[in-house]
Formats: structure tokens, sequence, C-alpha cells
């Protein structure tokens, strides 16, 4: 049975909309509350590795060599660096010819080894999770941790109570390490370097990013999360995730992040691989806030089982250009996805954000809701595919893409693709594009709520749909953010 790839290359409808200029009286933040939250920078003097600069072979033996890799996985790399150089850029993303892959530093790391506890790190570091509010998170509602900072991870930590159940979390480099052959089992299987052209740069100079096994009927009651943090200016990060839920487990994952501002461009490109096995519920959540000189250029893909749940819940923001289009490949009969996409767009941004179900079993389900808000002459695109194949009988499916603008400069464009082989399918979409009306502000202001309160009251309860599926604390992080992407502190 083939896998259909998606036609990114093709046309859509591209809409625009006048609105009014309420938000000029909204409240401002100062770029000074960014950045202490977000955009500050630590020192980079003292690093282990300071930086590897350029993109060739000798630079990814070199990543190999610091990471004691064995042959195979070498060898992967030096493949797909070939694949990369020999595919050529992709013209459904024209604008990926700006960047300069020479450009960037493919390696850096400030420490040689994670730490087990935050006291161990640089106090530098330290002090910079603290900021952010991972060291509190973890005391107060995580079964376990991980910090990547720059191309390596300097912290991880789970629950003993979990650890004695034989949950494994902990970094891919150390997972190459310590389960040597589940890595090489399932490295690359779900996404692999062949599959786009991004995805081929990212295994052949991949490092760090989490590891995460879940044994057969294990619970994770609590969220494992990431956090992922730029900090060294043309650094690029290319952290790898790898999650395995054996049959009938339970994993909730929650990953972060963020980087200073620079005048200079960065590059973020990660891969996920998901494998939710038979009856087996995984959830994925991120909540993305670079700055905007990142380009952040994700494959994020799970494969679902018989029985199997696969849910992405996905926040783009920050950012000068994201690509990232989520997606569940149903492979076992009555398996589910869920796939919640939402997207900010302010003056200077692309957000092309979407979602992919490719129904390849009978009896599966899925589900699709994009939201995004452009501003400024931001941008923002729905991309997404919908694909039962021949043989998937009884697919029920609902997509759901809308759009809010905020004035007449910004844009949204939609690319939906539906690719039915069954007649007994029973699949629903929806699209709209609009904009805050002068009648419903009025409305809020006859009640004593000020323009800039009712702004953020309707742009929160257009993207609710995001906010009702984070934890409480994520949530307040999440209104905080659009609070001050809405007041152009961000970048």
């Amino acid at each position: 049975m083939g896998v259909p790839e998606l036609k990114e290359s093709d046309g859509g409808q591209k809409v625009a909309s006048k609105g009014d200029q309420a938000l000029t009286s909204v409240k401002r933040y100062s770029d000074e509350e960014y950045r202490s939250k977000y955009g500050f920078s630590d020192p980079t003097q003292n690093y282990t590795v300071k930086g590897i600069k350029g993109l060739s072979e000798d630079v990814v033996k070199e990543i190999a060599r610091l990471h004691d890799e064995p042959a195979w996985m070498e060898q992967m790399r030096l493949k797909a660096l070939k694949h990369f150089t020999e595919r050529g850029l992709p013209a459904w993303a024209p604008e990926l010819a700006h960047i300069n892959f020479q450009d960037f530093y493919y390696y850096a790391t400030p420490t040689s080894s994670a730490a087990k506890s935050w006291n161990e790190l640089p106090e530098y570091i330290r002090k910079t999770y603290d900021k952010l509010g991972i060291t509190e998170a973890e005391k107060n509602f995580l079964s376990g941790v991980g910090a990547v900072y720059e191309s390596e991870a300097v912290y991880h930590s789970i629950q003993k109570e979990l650890e004695k159940q034989g949950v494994v979390f902990t970094d891919t480099v150390t997972a190459l390490k310590e389960y040597p052959e589940i890595m090489k089992r399932y490295f690359g299987t779900v996404v692999p370097y062949q599959d786009n052209y991004i995805a081929a740069l990212q295994t052949a100079v991949w490092s760090a990013g989490s590891f995460v096994y879940v044994p057969e009927g294990v619970s994770v009651k609590m969220p494992l999360q990431a956090y992922f943090r730029i900090n060294a200016e043309r650094m690029g990060q290319f952290e790898r995730t790898l999650i395995i839920a054996e049959p009938g487990s339970e994993v909730s994952y929650i990953e972060g992040c963020s980087a200073p501002v620079y005048a200079s461009q960065s590059l973020h490109s990660a891969v996920v691989e998901i494998l939710a096995k038979k009856g087996s519920v995984v959830k994925y959540t991120t909540l993305q806030n670079w700055s905007k000189d990142v380009y952040n250029l994700v494959t994020k893909r799970a494969h679902a089982y018989e029985d199997a749940t696969v849910s992405w819940v996905d926040f783009n923001g920050g950012s000068r250009l994201t690509r990232k289009y989520p997606s569940v490949y149903l492979l076992g009969p009555r398996a589910k996805a869920d796939i919640i996409s939402v997207a900010y767009a302010g003056a200077g941004q692309v957000q092309d954000t979407g979602g992919k179900a490719i129904h390849l079993a009978k009896d599966t389900t899925s589900k699709i809701i994009s939201r995004s808000v452009s501003k400024d002459g931001g941008h923002t695109a729905y991309r997404g595919l919908l694909h039962v194949a021949k043989g998937a009988h009884n697919v029920k499916s609902t997509v759901r893409c809308d759009a809010l603008l905020i004035d007449a400069k910004s844009t949204t464009a939609t690319y939906p693709y539906m690719e039915i082989n069954e007649d007994d399918a029973s699949i629903t979409h929806e699209a709209s594009v609009g904009k805050i009306g002068e009648e419903q502000l009025f409305y809020l202001n006859a009640r004593g709520i000020s323009e800039g309160d009712a702004l953020s009251m309707i742009v929160n309860g257009f993207m609710e749909p995001f906010a009702k599926e984070l934890p409480m604390t994520y949530a307040v992080e999440f209104n905080r953010i659009m609070a001050l992407e809405m007041t152009n502190a961000v970048g």
C-alpha cells in the first residue's frame, strides 16, 4: 500500500482582509520585558566546544566523533549529507534559497556532559532555566525534565518511581550508548533521511533531542518536558526526538523553545519520530517562542498502530519562518489522530503550518484543527493533507482551518489536499477567514472593557482550542506570549 506525499508545490487561495486599527491603543509591553524573559543571551567564551561552522563531510564526521557514535550512525549521517547536497532546494519553498547553510555553527556545547542536578550546571545556565521557569515546573507538576542548550543536553532527570517501572527519558546521544539496539531498530524508520530536503540535513548533523521509552502497560501520569534553548549567534540547533510507546502505555510530552534576539540568522531544524503501538496513547505538545531571526524547519511524524491514539498540540509563535506539518500515519484498525495547530505571524514573519492524517487502515478517525492570527503584515498558511487509502473502509475525519486577520496588511492562505480512495469515508472540511469587527469591540467597550483588553479577549477566545489542551501553568504562559506578540514586544 503506497504512502502518499504532500504536494506542496501546488497553489492555494491567498486571502487578505481589511481590519480596524484598534490595536494601536493596546497597552504596550516594553522590549525589555520580552528580553528579560526570553531574549537574553549568555556568555560563550567558556564553552567546552565553542562552535563548528560550515557544512561538510568533515563537520559531519567530527560531530559523530564527539558523540563517540557507532559506525552505522556515522554512515547514515554521511548518506544523508550526500542526499541533501544532491537533492537541491524544493520548488514549493523558494524562501529557503535565502538561507546560507555554510554560515551556521553546526555544533557547540557549554558542558562536557549532562547534569543530574541543577546545582551541577554552570551558574549562568542554571539562571537561564530559572528565568524560563523550568526548574520550578519540575518541582511542581512534571514527571521528568530535559534541557538542551545549543547542541547538547545539559540536564536530564526522571522521577525514580517511573524509572523503577522501566520508563526511559534521556537525551538521544546518551540513548545511542545505553540503548543501542532500540536506537538502531527505530531511528530513521518513521522519518527516513530521504523523506525531504530538511530531514536529510537534520539527519546529517543532528545532536541531542529526547529519547522516551514507555514499557507495555505503563502510564506516565504527569508530563515529561524538554526545553530547547539557542544561545549563540548564527547557531544551528538540530535536535532529534524518538518516542516509543509500547502496547497499552500512555505518555504526555511537552517541549518549549526560545532564543535571544540577534541581527543575524539562526536555524532550528528538528525531526520527531513517534511509534505508538497497539492501544497506546501519546500526546505531544509544543509551545514555540523563537526570536524573529530563527528559521524553524521541522518534520514531525507518528505511526499509530491498532487502537492507538496520537495527539499533536502545536503553537507556532516567533521565528522568521516556520514550516511544520505534524502528521499521523494510521496503520492499524481504530487508530486515532488529533492535530491542533495554532500560529501567530507578526511583521516580517511567515508561519506555514498545518497537519497531515494518512488513513491506511479501516475504522480509523482523525481531526485536524488549525487556527492562525496575522498582524502587521504577517503571513500565515494552512497546508494539510488528508489521505484515505484504498481498502481503508469506514474512515471518519474532520478538518477545520480558521484564520483571523487583524489589519489590511496581513495575509493568509490555505492549501488543503484531500485524497479519498474509498466511497464509505465520512469527511468534513470547513474553512473561514475573518477579522475583528467594530461591533465586537463596541459591545465589549460598552461594558467597560478597554479596547486592549477586548482585543486580547477576542484573540484568546479564538485560540481556545489550543489553550484548553494545556496544563494550567502552560496555558498562563501561552496567554502571556500572545499578549507580548500582540503588542510588538517579540523580536
